[in-house]
């Protein structure tokens, strides 16, 4: 089975302050690596004077991809220390962004680590969390004479319509938690009086109920 994780319900932003250097760090739930780089993009654009812009994101909670940049700190110092806290904290789905101006002292390479990796911790200790459990998509396909009352029941009950297909007959797409697959395959059974043709597809997730 996979794995849960966790995620964010909205943005957070969190500063502080370390030898006269502002580190500004906001969090950000993100579907995709190209909305975690639209949204690197716009703090870039909101923080263009600062001295740099260090990422880090992670998307997807099951073999989730994965990404760090130091913009201009050395190697090592700023993006992968970000990585690691988000990785640590169990996040996914998330991009962080922290924003260093440059206070004219030198923290090295060990205090930039702590500085760049503190300020996302931090920053996810004021977060709101979500979990996401794992879930799967479920092929249902009945005729039309039981489609309208399954579709009803369907809409009222806990599992999610992700699309419903009219043609010959109708399809519905319906996302199934894990722990609840069981269940809901007998549920559609009873409904549909055996007649339904279900299959269990592809892993995604959903917020834990």
């Amino acid at each position: 089975m996979a794995a849960p994780y966790l995620t964010l319900e909205d943005v957070i932003e969190h500063e502080t302050e370390i030898k006269r250097s502002r580190f500004i760090c906001a969090i950000a739930p993100v579907a995709s690596e190209e909305a975690a780089r639209e949204f690197l993009a716009e703090r870039r654009r909101l923080y263009g004077d600062a001295t740099h812009n260090c990422s880090a994101y992670v998307i997807g909670g099951d073999r989730p991809a994965q990404k760090a940049d130091d913009d201009g700190e050395p190697g090592g110092t700023a993006g992968i220390p970000m990585l690691e806290t988000l990785l640590r904290r169990g996040l996914g789905d998330v991009v962080a962004v922290v924003t260093r101006y440059y206070g004219g002292v030198k923290l090295g390479a060990g205090g930039l680590v702590r500085a760049y990796g503190s300020a996302v911790g931090k920053t996810l200790d004021l977060a709101e969390l979500v979990a996401m459990v794992p879930a799967r998509i479920v092929s249902v396909t009945v005729d039309h004479l039981r489609a309208g009352r399954l579709e009803n029941d369907l809409r009222v009950s806990p599992y999610e319509v992700r699309e419903v297909v009219y043609g010959a007959e109708v399809g519905f797409r319906v996302a199934v938690r894990e722990t609840d697959l069981a269940g809901f395959l007998d549920w559609v059974a009873t409904l549909t009086a055996g007649r339904a043709i279900l299959e269990t597809g592809e892993t995604v997730y959903l917020g834990e109920t």
